[in-house]
């Protein structure tokens, strides 16, 4: 089970801590870390899927494996900028997505259009996507319907 983490590069702790819970989540259930890559909310929930044992990936947007945060086992350099979203999405199982600015509502656009799981915390509030309070209830969520099961 691969789970796409998507926000902003730059947020606030309060953020930041959530994210961390999401990644710790992803991790404890075994499941794999895809994001950016690179900092704020990528950072904060690949550190915690690190920190519960967990298997992380870098879609990075850039030309060097530097670029990648320190909590990344696997680093993904594109080239792309900000096209890198659309390989996120499709190698994402399903998505969360953690508060977030115009590049993750292109994220959660493309998810859409994909036909993507799409969870949210504290996020746009579009149709389709599955409103959730807690890092727990998304990620639950988020592998449940991945796999088929009722929510």
């Amino acid at each position: 089970m691969q789970i796409g983490v998507i926000g902003a590069s730059r947020c606030s702790t309060e953020v930041a801590e959530l994210a961390e819970e999401v990644g710790m989540e992803i991790g404890r259930k075994g499941a794999v870390l895809i994001c950016g890559g690179l900092g704020g909310v990528m950072e904060s929930a690949s550190k915690g899927a690190k920190e519960a044992g967990g298997l992380t990936i870098g879609i990075l947007p850039g030309t060097s494996k530097e670029e990648a945060n320190g909590y990344i086992d696997i680093p993904i350099v594109t080239g792309l900028g900000h096209a890198r979203n659309v390989v996120i999405a499709h190698s994402s199982d399903s998505i969360i997505a953690i508060s977030g600015e115009h590049g993750t509502l292109s994220e959660i656009a493309i998810g859409l259009k994909l036909k993507k799981t799409i969870i949210g915390l504290n996020t746009w509030d579009i149709e389709g996507i599955i409103q959730v309070k807690t890092a727990a209830e998304a990620v639950e969520k988020a592998i449940k319907i991945s796999e088929g099961r009722d929510v």
